[in-house]
């Protein structure tokens, strides 16, 4: 017997919450959609004339949403994220905001190797620094927070790449980040795979952090050990 219901969030993410009840050894959960895709050019976009150059402050009247974005997750106690951020961008170096962003998303992907983690949530921004790998969320994690150092308003995607590197990582959910940039709107940002998102990325769920948009939540009562395998299948029409 189960029970299932449809809403938003407060990110107007759409979910699905489902109650069980009774006793099973499997829970299977299958996801179809059609989904038409427009950003086909992900750099044809124009920047506001404010904001093409760093740094730029947004607009009075879109402080009180964009604050939410701006800052940081958790503390940085060792003071790594600050100084390796230094290294990408010093002040009063002449730079354009979007050449900004792509220099940081580059940047991640160099520094950081690419390494499937099974362990739930995310590395905090300076451990991912230190040990210089991590998941696609870990990397996507770091730009968010690194980007939010900037001041640059970002936020948390977790979704499907349809050309997912490195191989191992085929099949399975993926993380980016998004930029707020003043007349483009909501910009998306692949530090694992050094890519600005287009049409190949497939957003799911937005979060202001993280762990608010995990695909699959949920808890269950008994002695067995819980396990989780996804597949994904993407067919063009």
């Amino acid at each position: 017997m189960a029970c299932l219901r449809w809403h938003r969030d407060v990110e107007d993410n759409c979910l699905a919450v489902a109650i069980f009840k009774g006793t099973a050894e499997r829970l299977l959960i299958e996801s179809a959609m059609t989904i038409l895709q427009y950003d086909h050019e992900p750099l044809d976009f124009l920047v506001e004339d404010a904001a093409v150059d760093y740094p730029f402050h947004y607009a009075s009247g879109d402080r009180p949403i964009l604050d939410a974005y701006t800052s940081s997750y958790a503390a940085d106690p060792t003071g790594l994220l600050p100084q390796w951020t230094a290294k990408v961008w010093s002040p009063g170096e002449a730079i354009q905001s979007y050449a900004l962003l792509k220099r940081l998303n580059l940047a991640i992907h160099q520094h950081v190797a690419y390494r499937q983690r099974t362990e739930p949530g995310v590395q905090a921004a300076a451990e991912t620094l230190a040990c210089a790998h991590g998941s696609c969320r870990d990397m996507a994690f770091l730009f968010m927070e690194a980007a939010r150092s900037l001041n640059f308003a970002s936020r948390f995607v977790s979704g499907y790449s349809f050309t997912s590197l490195p191989p191992q990582e085929a099949g399975s959910t993926h993380a980016w980040a998004e930029v707020f940039l003043p007349g483009a709107g909501w910009k998306g940002f692949d530090p694992t795979q050094g890519v600005i998102v287009g049409d190949a990325h497939v957003p799911v769920s937005v979060g202001r952090m993280p762990d608010s948009v995990p695909p699959i939540a949920g808890t269950f009562s008994g002695g067995s050990q819980l396990m989780m395998d996804a597949n994904v299948w993407i067919s063009e029409l």
